[in-house]
């Protein structure tokens, strides 16, 4: 399958972050789309992108931890089996 990619002089190069999206200007034209429609899908953008960037950094944070807790099981495991 193609994907299309949308290029112009207002592509934002580098990861998507909310404060990107938040402060981009797009250019308005004669024949372009409703700036009030564009605005509203874009602080929507801001808000969704945000809450993903939050629910992954909580769901690193619990990686870590779970990581961290197998970690300290699996030599309080060996140090018993070994009789320490």
């Amino acid at each position: 399958m193609a994907v299309t990619v949308y290029r112009s002089r207002n592509t934002l190069h580098g990861p998507l972050t909310p404060a990107r999206i938040a402060a981009l200007s797009l250019p308005t034209t004669w024949r372009g789309y409703r700036t009030d429609d564009v605005d509203a899908l874009l602080h929507r953008l801001v808000y969704e992108l945000g809450e993903r960037s939050r629910q992954l950094a909580e769901v690193r944070a619990e990686n870590r931890r779970i990581k961290n807790a197998l970690r300290r099981w699996q030599s309080a495991e060996a140090a018993r089996r070994l009789g320490y």
